[in-house]
């Protein structure tokens, strides 16, 4: 379809999507969108070629306790189990100290990459002696993040095993509050632009090549843990007893360090949580996900994030992970229901809102192992896609009403709801 979609009218674009499909139940894309224009445009101008806006459902999940402060925590997500289960979570742990983080570092990277011919003794060399050079020629850039305490922490030099010729220019830095990214795109460009001159002047130009510049989304020296600790004998759960419970919890986490095919799963659980809250407060939860499923495997074997231990009849139940976020910036002021979030955890900063992030990740960890050590995960899992279950037959509000009572103890799937829906037509 050649036909300059991007010139065209927001009308016109939706002309030609509707044109396009064969079916009759056409969603009247008008509907999706805000009343106030002036808001809905700045929606339309978030991304390319808009034409409706997409909904998912904005919940929030009580009961966090996170280094002694009470939060209710924002979550996007279209999985009503993944609010439920951190709001337990949470409920529990808030009864046993409730959680408590550490930032372990908030270096922030990025690279240039580029290649050189000769012996590499003499890249280094011009390159030591260009730093201060290449450093200061990006004062106008860093000036008011210097002066928030950030800026650039380190630059250098590094080859790049197992490609010829190829090396890689390291830019650490510390951003503050921003997650910035930008930031540290446009110190790159102009580390790399300056590097590139300067071999020039030095007579390299037919040895020397910048291929590109990037920020890195894999930040491991932007860490958070959070942890939470409980004395086994303080703890009280059905079908067995607290000291087997523990046991076989942190039999469930070692096979998620030691078996891939479990970690994944493991894993995907704890960002459940992690993304709805990411998402909620208007950062990059792809930057997010990809950092911390890199981290996962940073011993060269994926592995659960999270780990738990039993000394002295004390349990902890901890997770290190890599978030790279802010809360100044971006979507963070743009989106109102973004802003909303920060405002309803007290207007945090990223170092405070890495913490909180980690913690729900945890709490979603903790709702799931338990679930399958001791009911299973279908109990309550389908139990809370009742409704979506219901929504799909179509089912009348009696039936929802008759349908909600009768699964109250009874393990909900597609096939039981469908056959009580034939019962009582």
């Amino acid at each position: 379809m050649n036909i300059g979609f991007s010139k065209l009218s927001k009308q016109e674009k939706i002309n030609v999507i509707l044109s396009q499909l064969n079916c009759s139940n056409q969603i009247d894309l008008v509907d999706t969108e805000y009343k106030e224009k002036s808001l809905q445009k700045r929606f339309e101008n978030f991304s390319e070629n808009t034409i409706a806006n997409f909904h998912l459902p904005y919940g929030v999940a009580p009961n966090f306790l996170i280094d002694n402060k009470e939060y209710i925590l924002p979550m996007v997500t279209e999985e009503s189990s993944v609010v439920a289960a951190a709001s337990k979570a949470a409920k529990f742990w808030a009864k046993h100290g409730g959680f408590h983080t550490q930032i372990k570092s908030v270096t922030k990277v990025g690279h240039i990459y580029c290649t050189f011919d000769l012996d590499k003794r003499i890249l280094f060399k011009a390159f030591e002696d260009s730093k201060e050079i290449l450093l200061n020629r990006t004062r106008d850039i860093t000036a008011k993040m210097d002066e928030r305490g950030g800026g650039i922490q380190s630059l250098q030099l590094k080859t790049l095993p197992g490609l010829k010729n190829t090396f890689k220019v390291i830019l650490k830095v510390k951003t503050c509050d921003a997650m910035g990214a930008n930031f540290i795109n446009s110190i790159l460009e102009n580390i790399a632009q300056n590097l590139n001159s300067i071999m020039v002047e030095k007579y390299f130009e037919n040895h020397f090549e910048i291929i590109f510049s990037i920020l890195s989304n894999y930040t491991p020296e932007c860490v958070v843990t959070s942890r939470v600790s409980v004395e086994i004998n303080d703890f009280e759960v059905d079908l067995m007893s607290s000291r087997e419970f523990f046991t076989k919890f942190k039999k469930a986490i070692d096979i998620a360090n030691f078996d891939t095919d479990r970690a994944v799963t493991h894993n995907k659980g704890i960002m459940n949580g992690i993304d709805s809250l990411v998402l909620a407060t208007g950062n990059d939860f792809r930057a997010i996900e990809a950092c911390a499923h890199a981290y996962a495997a940073k011993s060269g074997r994926y592995k659960s994030l999270t780990s738990a231990h039993i000394d002295d009849d004390i349990f902890e139940f901890s997770i290190e992970l890599p978030i790279s976020i802010g809360t100044i910036g971006g979507l963070t002021n743009l989106h109102p229901l973004a802003s909303l979030s920060l405002d309803l955890l007290d207007k945090p900063s990223a170092e405070q809102l890495m913490g909180i992030i980690a913690s729900i990740g945890l709490a979603q960890n903790f709702s799931a192992v338990r679930s399958l050590i001791t009911t299973g995960i279908q109990k309550g899992h389908m139990k809370m896609h009742l409704l979506n279950i219901l929504a799909q037959f179509d089912a009348t509000s009696e039936q929802i009403s008759s349908a909600k009572s009768y699964f109250s103890d009874k393990i909900v799937s597609y096939s039981s709801v469908r056959e009580f829906l034939i019962e009582k037509k």
